[in-house]
Order: structure tokens, then C-alpha cells, then sequence
């Protein structure tokens, strides 16, 4: 029987279009809200390497150990080169110009987002590669299937610094035959694994069912749609030059949803995760996540035999006491994209099951904590210490603003950046100018964005000023150290010589 996925007392109005898996609506919401909002991604959520620093720093300060390691172990080594069958890219490779050493490093970013993370990675790895033993001899890939997307990439400042080391392909992370097997030496995707195609499963009776969702429009908006055939036919196209001049609707979508048997030969590695299901208490939604899965398998013939491996970080969990929770977060609905937990327990049995070599699932903090050589926590967990945060929205902007003008003291970014906060429509007229204040006096290597990491030294170093603002020390200390979160954020890591 149908029914809306949120409680709703309002009358499901005209159809946008019909039933089907909810990783079929996945990719649909996907490809309308990159086409509509791909260039305004941050005013509707951050990932940890849209603005800070740290994330790259860390990944290039593991890839220049690594590389070291690999070397010393294996002097005579022919690294790795890049095998493409296009003859634009193959251009592209000889204008970079001559690579010393014994061959190309290619780096793959899957999902590069508005390129920060490739600039952060590129400017640490040269700058520890003192002997110029590496960065000459990268290439730096950024892949992502929005051409939006990418375009905001071309134009970050700090990549452009690295243009003879950076290619750009527009392609889905399964369809990169482009590239010849055993060409990549490291692939990094950061909080892409939630937005990939994610299946919800159950099993009942004996049977696996997935659930079917089709969208509706509120009733309140259809009064803004006088020429309704055009919107559906616009939405069912993706045709974003005829839904950009129409009002908003993203968020205004009501889901119904519905299950039906899933066809197992329509899913790769189905006996994994029949067996996997069995685990798990019956008519308990699961999510399995398929496009996650089918990266591993690309990862696994992308990467060379001595490649230094494959990360991804995002949020999810490993533990099967969670997934075996009927309350834990299976999705979230930002702007009207789908973001899933991602099932790290999965993907391990998955991981092992293409042959991917070694496999470690850590929190991120920990990965960029131990690459730094520093203790970290982001932003958020410092403002999540709070012992009473306030409840209004414009109470807490103006926390997060002194928080961060706390911190600034004692921190200061190698790049200029300054936070981006919208402050809350609910604001009052008589704060909102103390807010704007707040925001303008910003120091311009200041905290960049709310999910920036910052280190225990940073934090309490000026630990006195948080306690003004109401924080507790010893609170504050024990968040640096404290287990991650049921459902946090994680680095999951495969490689062959792990």
C-alpha cells in the first residue's frame, strides 16, 4: 500500500512521475539538482573539503609517506602510467610537459566538487616533495558526471596554480574504460559514496523487497505551475534550461513509497547481499548502497598492483548492531538530492569479494589526526560541546560566530578565506545587525567554513575565550578524544599491499 514518507495531513496533488526503485528517483534528483544548483551546492550543505584545508594536507601527507615507503622497499620500481584512448586527452598529458622519474602518477578524484581538495592535495604534495621526486611527475584527474560541477572546478583559483598537473573528464564512475587497467596509482572520493545509486532493501517471507518511491507536488505549490504538463515533461527530461526560469520546487516534493520484489539478476553481487540481508531482522530496511559497490569493482581494475590504494570518506557506519536499528538515518532528502548512510560493512564483504586487497574502515578525524601528526575535531564537534545550545536558529548563528571569532585567535589558515554564513530569515531586526557585524570583522584566514577541522592545540589555546561563551574545558578536551558517533563520518581504505 502507498504511502507518503513523511507523516503529512496535506492531499497528495498531481504526479511528477511514477513509481520506481528509489535508486532510480536517486539518479534522476541527482542530475535535476546538480543542473539546477551546481553552482550554489554550498547553500545547501559542506562537505569537509569544500573550504578547509586539512583533508588534502592529510591525504598528500599519507600519499608522500607512502610513496617514500614504497620506493625504499622497491628502488627499481616503473611507476605507473596513464593509458587513455582519447587522442584530446593524450594531447592534453603532452602539454603538461616532461615527467621526471620513471613514469606518470595518476591521481584520480572521484566527485571533485568545486576542486578545493585537488588544490589542498597538489600544494602539500609539492611542497613536502622537496626532491621534486613526485609532483613533476602527477597527474591529477578530476571526475565528476555534472559538467556544472566541473566547470566550478576550472575556475578555482588555487587549482589553477597546477594546470599542467590537472585533467577534467565528465564521466559517471563506472564508465571510465577510457582508462586502462592498472593505470591509477591513488583514487580519493570524498562524500560521494551517499550521493551514488543506493538501493533500500528487506526481507520478508522469504522474499527481498526494495522499496519503489514516486514524488508529488504540494498542493500549496500548484498554483505556481499554471502550464503543469510543461513542468512534468521538463522534470521527466531533465531538461534544466526549461525548469531554471520556474519557481524552486525541490524541497516541496512529498514522496509515496511501496515495495515490491526486487529481480535479483537486475543486482550485482546478489548473493552477497542475500547473505548479507540474513544478518538482520526481516522487514528491516537496509540500505545498500549498489553505486558504492560498482566503484570497488572500477577501483580494483583502475589500480596498479604497487598503486597506494583507494580512500573514501563519508557517512555511514560499519557496526551491524546499527544497521539492525528500524530508527537509524537510512537517507536524507538536502535540497531535494537523496544523501544515504553509507553501509561500510557492506562494502568490506565487497571489497574482499573483487579482489581489492587489504581493507581498513577508520574515523575520518583519526586518518587526518594521524596524517598531521595533530589531534582534531571539526568545527561542528567543537559547537556539539555546548552544554546548552540555543534553540532558535538565529541564536545559533550567532554561537557559531563568536565560537569562530574565539578560535581565530589562535588559528590561522594557510589560505584566505573567510566564512560564508546565511544567516537565518527568522532573524530579528535588532540582532541582525550585531550578526552582520560578527560577519564582517571575520579575520580573512579565519575558520573557512563550520566543518572545518580544527586541532586540540587551536581549541585550547584559547579555551578561555569559549568559556566566556559558555563551553566547559574539560568538555571541550574530552571531545578530541571521544569514540565516533553510531553514524559518523569514516575513511574506508583498500589496497593490495596494505
Amino acid at each position: 500500500m502507498a504511502e507518503p514518507v513523511a507523516e503529512n495531513e496535506e492531499t497528495l496533488p498531481q504526479l511528477l512521475g511514477e513509481f520506481a526503485p528509489i535508486d532510480v528517483w536517486q539518479r534522476h534528483m541527482n542530475a535535476v539538482f546538480y543542473g539546477l544548483r551546481g553552482e550554489r551546492v554550498r547553500e545547501f550543505y559542506q562537505t569537509f573539503a569544500a573550504a578547509d584545508y586539512r583533508l588534502g594536507y592529510a591525504l598528500a601527507a599519507d600519499y608522500v609517506q607512502r610513496a617514500a615507503q614504497r620506493q625504499k622497499a622497491c628502488p627499481e620500481r616503473s611507476s605507473t602510467s596513464l593509458s587513455l584512448r582519447s587522442e584530446q586527452t593524450e594531447a592534453q598529458s603532452r602539454r603538461a610537459g616532461p615527467a621526471k622519474g620513471t613514469g606518470t602518477l595518476t591521481i584520480m578524484e572521484w566527485g571533485c566538487g568545486n576542486g578545493n581538495l585537488a588544490a589542498c592535495f597538489l600544494d602539500h604534495v609539492k611542497a613536502l616533495d622537496r626532491d621534486a621526486a613526485l609532483y613533476p611527475r602527477m597527474q591529477y584527474v578530476l571526475i565528476d558526471t555534472s559538467e556544472t560541477v566541473l566547470d566550478g572546478a576550472r575556475a578555482n583559483a588555487e587549482l589553477a596554480k597546477h594546470e599542467d598537473r590537472v585533467q577534467f573528464v565528465q564521466a559517471a564512475v563506472p564508465d571510465l574504460q577510457t582508462f586502462a587497467d592498472g593505470s591509477v596509482d591513488r583514487i580519493i572520493c570524498n562524500e560521494l559514496w551517499s550521493e551514488l545509486p543506493t538501493k533500500l532493501l528487506l526481507r520478508k517471507a522469504g522474499d527481498v523487497m526494495e522499496e519503489h518511491i514516486r514524488p508529488n507536488l504540494k498542493e500549496t505549490r500548484l498554483a505556481d505551475y499554471p502550464d503543469w504538463s510543461g513542468l512534468v515533461q521538463a522534470f521527466d527530461q531533465v531538461d534544466v534550461a526549461g525548469l531554471k526560469p520556474l519557481p524552486a520546487f525541490l524541497e516541496d516534493i512529498l514522496w509515496e513509497r511501496e515495495y515490491h520484489k526486487i529481480e535479483a539478476k537486475d543486482v550485482s553481487f546478489r548473493r552477497l547481499i542475500t547473505d548479507f540481508l540474513k544478518l538482520f531482522d526481516e522487514e528491516l530496511l537496509i540500505p545498500v548502497n549498489v553505486g558504492a559497490a560498482a566503484s570497488l569493482k572500477e577501483a580494483h581494475r583502475l589500480l596498479a598492483p604497487d598503486a597506494l590504494g583507494f580512500s573514501s570518506f563519508d557517512a555511514g557506519t560499519a557496526d551491524e548492531a546499527v544497521l539492525n536499528d528500524p530508527e537509524k538515518p537510512c537517507y536524507n532528502l538536502v535540497g531535494g538530492q537523496f544523501s544515504f548512510m553509507v553501509n561500510l560493512a557492506l562494502l568490506e564483504d565487497v571489497a574482499k569479494q573483487v579482489g581489492g586487497g587489504h581493507v581498513t574502515v577508520e574515523p575520518q578525524k583519526e586518518f587526518a589526526g594521524r596524517s598531521l601528526g595533530v589531534n582534531v575535531m571539526s568545527f561542528m564537534d567543537v559547537l556539539a560541546s555546548h552544554p546548552h545550545l540555543p534553540k532558535e536558529p538565529w541564536e545559533i548563528d550567532r554561537l557559531i560566530l563568536k565560537t569562530v571569532e574565539a578560535v581565530n585567535a589562535g588559528y590561522a589558515s594557510p589560505y584566505e578565506r573567510t566564512i560564508d554564513l546565511p544567516l537565518s530569515p527568522e532573524t530579528p531586526e535588532e540582532a541582525r545587525g550585531e550578526l552582520e557585524q560578527l560577519l564582517a570583522r571575520q579575520t580573512r584566514r579565519g575558520v573557512p567554513d563550520t566543518i572545518a577541522y580544527l586541532t586540540e592545540e587551536e581549541v585550547m589555546k584559547e579555551a578561555g575565550q569559549l568559556e566566556a561563551l559558555g563551553y566547559d574545558r574539560s568538555i571541550l578536551q574530552a571531545a578530541f578524544h571521544a569514540p565516533p558517533q553510531p553514524v559518523d563520518y569514516f575513511h574506508f581504505r583498500m589496497g593490495r599491499g596494505e
